[in-house]
């Protein structure tokens, strides 16, 4: 992936504790960081599925060359989020607010509660921003099996796609729906949901590509694999060795697979409509 030449976002706000390093990480792979965010997306406080995991320990943390390495990454792709959902908005008339990218170390207070880094990225919808611990990408290549930085980026552009969601009126309207639907019928939404936002990071691609030629050979192959290991099968198959197809808030492997290549082959949002 060819990153080092563009330009770094100003809408970068590192909360780590002098830039870097410290915080209490949770140990135990997929199963903990799965049971913990789905609570966490489900409304609920995580804290109790932390505290009881059955092994607590410092995550292995970055030099601090690595941790400004993976910032200025971070920075870079969140810049290439921005220029190609501008452009997105200025052809059609409209015109994007970017988020905030809040980088963190351990926990983090956002508008949406208390979060540990176990629980992986997310998006606030309150106050429109997006947490990383950037530890997150050491898991993302050795307990979730996608190394490569286009698996990073997917990662970046995933959230922003929840972001376009919010600014598309989607957000607010499934969050409508769920309320007056059953469970079961509201989980399934939050699959459209993450499918979606899975799509829309391959309509970023698509038009990173085109527009500054920074695909490499090989780094789509890293998001579609990004994309299939954190599928709702896998991580279930991974943390209680059965799969249970009712429980699914994000997707299966081929689902995420597909919806991203669906964006990246189309290059447009219209393709992503997965409601």
């Amino acid at each position: 992936m060819r990153w080092e030449q563009g330009r770094r976002s100003s809408n970068i706000e590192d909360r780590r504790s002098g830039g870097g390093g410290g915080g209490v990480r949770i140990a135990g792979g997929g199963g903990v960081l799965l049971l913990a965010l789905l609570v966490y997306l489900g409304g609920g406080d995580p804290t109790s599925i932390l505290i009881n995991a059955t092994q607590m320990n410092s995550a292995p943390r970055l030099s601090p060359e690595q941790e400004a390495q993976q910032k200025d990454f971070v920075s870079s792709v969140l810049a290439n989020t921005e220029d190609v959902w501008g452009a997105i908005y200025r052809e059609q008339g409209g015109s994007y607010r970017a988020p905030v990218l809040v980088l963190f170390s351990g926990a983090v207070e956002s508008a949406c509660g208390t979060a540990s880094a176990a629980v992986g990225p997310f998006y606030c919808p309150v106050d429109q921003k997006v947490y990383l611990d950037l530890s997150f990408f050491h898991d993302l290549a050795n307990q979730l099996n996608a190394p490569g930085d286009f698996a990073r980026a997917y990662v970046v552009a995933h959230e922003i796609g929840h972001h376009v969601q919010l600014l598309e009126g989607t957000a607010a309207r499934v969050r409508t729906e769920q309320q007056r639907l059953p469970e079961s019928a509201g989980r399934a939404l939050s699959v459209k949901m993450e499918l979606q936002a899975d799509c829309y990071a391959g309509v970023w691609a698509a038009h990173a590509q085109a527009k500054f030629d920074m695909i490499e050979p090989g780094d789509i192959d890293e998001a579609l694999n990004a994309a299939s290991q954190i599928g709702d099968d896998r991580l279930q198959r991974q943390s209680q060795g059965y799969v249970v197809p009712d429980a699914f808030t994000h997707g299966s492997a081929a689902q995420r697979h597909d919806w991203f290549a669906r964006g990246f082959r189309e290059g447009k949002t219209a393709a992503c409509n997965t409601f």
